[in-house]
């Protein structure tokens, strides 16, 4: 039917009463193709308000949850918002007089009423507005999902929690031994006696005969990589952050993220005197990880690289099947915010003083929009005594940071960036010799400037 009102009410009612399931009503605001851009698309009562303001969840009442809907204000890319519904604790064969009431949000006028009948469904899509030859119209749907909130999801392009072992990123499979780091020439070698031998890790002789060998001869090629500035014996706090928005889920199951994360091991192992490595992972929220030792490596990697997830309309519970240490990827998300995570580890390093600098390795693979909110906290962060090594990971859109570089206004530029198109096909050599080309630069200008001792 056609929708005149610009601004409608969807309200969804049932018959409350003992033993009828917990009900729900949440709207997926859909782009081309009938999927959602992102989990900000996803309006529900733990996100009630869309971003543009044109979606708002009004929580509920006895027998009755409504949304509101704004069709003026929704973005020309917009094609549809469905109205959908979610049970706790039983089906929807268990909800009597179950129905969508559509009102004109202006004047309570009833437009429409849909009575639902279900059986064995946990996740139902009641109606959805939709748009035709430059107008609103409306459609009752009634489509139930026996496989819950798993079917619905993959029909509209969302991850959620499932029951059972939570997924775990693979472990990179063993690579040989080819890039073998050439001697520094003479002239790269002046500066320093050689480089550093390759420093032992806590725990390193436990890890698999293979990656023990990748390890060593990485550890080498950052010694190699620090001796051409100089800096053969420095030791350095190292911290790694993880891009896990929904963009990413491609590296992961790939595993790219989880290769990136041995190689940067390997600097760790080499600048932080106890081997061990800070890290967080971060979309929509960050999330601290558990400390990476060396020695616990390839369980590290099999428990803690993981992407972000949007769980949608379960309840407010811990996820099931998480193993010790694990974070929920429910609340991280997988948007893209980068302030949020660069404030949690300012945070942290204000917290947690060291004699020796701080070297951030923060990898993206860009969509970065939240330009002004990255440069306050990263131009706030120019007293402190951490450099910043930014990595983007082939996509495009970086922002701000590919502008910090020539960004005036700063006592030192804390701030280095570079992107490739397929790190897995940068050697070790050139991927350490890029990491740690800025690094140094910044290790003289802090001290000259009273910000390192």
């Amino acid at each position: 039917m056609p929708v005149a009102a610009s601004a409608v009410r969807a309200v969804l009612g049932w018959s409350a009463g003992p033993g009828v399931p917990e009900v729900d009503a949440s709207a997926l605001v859909l782009a081309a193709g009938g999927r959602v851009r992102s989990d900000g698309d996803c309006v529900f009562y733990n996100q009630p308000r869309h971003a543009s303001g044109s979606v708002r969840h009004l929580g509920k009442q006895p027998g009755a949850d409504a949304l509101d809907v704004d069709l003026g204000a929704l973005g020309r890319d917009v094609e549809r918002v469905a109205l959908c519904a979610s049970a706790d604790g039983g089906t929807f064969g268990q909800v009597p007089g179950l129905h969508l009431r559509l009102l004109d949000a202006a004047s309570g006028a009833e437009l429409a009423r849909f009575d639902m009948a279900a059986g064995p469904e946990t996740a139902y899509v009641c109606g959805e507005l939709y748009r035709r030859a430059g107008g609103w119209k409306f459609r009752a749907v009634g489509q139930g999902y026996a496989s819950g909130l798993a079917g619905l999801a993959t029909d509209f392009g969302i991850t959620v929690d499932q029951p059972g072992p939570v997924p775990v990123a693979p472990v990179p499979p063993p690579q040989p031994p080819l890039n073998q780091a050439p001697p520094p020439s003479p002239a790269a070698a002046q500066p320093s006696a050689g480089p550093a031998s390759p420093r032992l890790s806590k725990g390193e002789e436990r890890l698999p005969v293979d990656m023990r060998k990748r390890l060593s001869l990485r550890k080498q090629q950052v010694a190699v990589s620090l001796s051409k500035h100089g800096l053969a014996r420095l030791t350095a706090r190292v911290i790694l952050v993880l891009d896990a928005s929904g963009s990413m889920s491609g590296l992961y199951s790939r595993g790219t993220v989880a290769g990136v994360t041995e190689r940067m091991a390997a600097v760790a192992a080499q600048l932080d005197d106890d081997g061990e490595m800070q890290a967080w992972t971060f979309a929509s929220n960050p999330a601290r990880l558990p400390d990476l030792a060396i020695g616990d490596l390839p369980e590290w990697l099999r428990l803690h690289v993981r992407v972000g997830q949007v769980g949608l309309f379960g309840r407010k519970k811990p996820q099931r099947g998480l193993l010790p240490g694990q974070v929920d990827m429910r609340a991280v998300g997988i948007q893209n915010e980068e302030q949020k995570v660069i404030a949690e580890v300012r945070a942290y390093v204000r917290a947690h003083p060291v004699p020796d600098p701080t070297l951030v390795l923060f990898f993206s693979d860009g969509g970065v929009y939240r330009n002004d909110e990255i440069e306050r906290e990263l131009r706030e962060a120019v007293e402190e005594p951490v450099f910043w090594q930014f990595i983007g990971l082939g996509r495009s859109q970086y922002g701000v940071l590919e502008r910090f570089d020539t960004m005036p206004g700063r006592r030192v530029d804390n701030v280095g960036f570079f992107a490739v198109d397929d790190i897995e096909r940068l050697s070790d050599p050139e991927l350490y010799d890029r990491l740690l080309s800025e690094f140094p630069s910044w290790l003289r200008a802090a001290r000259q400037a009273g910000i390192l001792r």
